[in-house]
């Protein structure tokens, strides 16, 4: 089975979105063979990431950081998307963080990167704005020898 996880930002400016969809779909509709996609289903990249890995027929685990992860959802809107996410894994794997704090975020996004076989990174290339963001992760897993493929649009930086 081929395990692919995914790190990325949560705001995807408007002209990367098309670069960043064609990207994803590239790397979850080609595959040959059952395939695994682990995803903690935030807002942006990851939800973008589930969506498609979800319609190119992989099998979708949801990573939950803590006990109170839909809080960190900011509206209806977005909550609810990920609640249907969340319905369509196949697994759901619960750390055991009580809130969603910095370390959760980045045990979430370690976790990822120590299930899978290669993790895709929708990436601006900067540093990460808080522990656990998507610079951590990438640093992280490339530290564990794991390959990275970074999906953004040249030239396009987040706001």
């Amino acid at each position: 089975m081929n395990r692919i996880g995914v790190t990325g930002h949560r705001s995807i400016p408007a002209e990367a979105e098309a670069h960043v969809l064609a990207g994803l779909r590239a790397e979850l509709c080609g595959l040959d063979g059952a395939t695994e996609a682990l995803s903690s289903l935030a807002v942006g990249a990851d939800q973008l990431f589930a969506d498609l890995a979800l319609a190119c027929g992989a099998k979708l685990t949801a990573v939950i950081p803590s006990g109170d992860y839909e809080a960190c959802f900011e509206n209806a809107v977005d909550l609810a998307r990920y609640r249907a996410l969340r319905a369509r894994a196949a697994q759901e794997v619960r750390l055991d963080f009580p809130h969603s704090t910095d370390e959760a975020y980045y045990a979430a996004g370690a976790y990822i990167a120590d299930h899978c076989d290669r993790l895709l990174a929708v990436w601006d290339g900067r540093p990460a704005r808080g522990l656990g963001g998507t610079g951590d992760i990438v640093t992280y897993a490339r530290a564990l020898g794991r390959p990275v493929t970074v999906i953004w649009r040249d030239g396009v930086l987040r706001t």
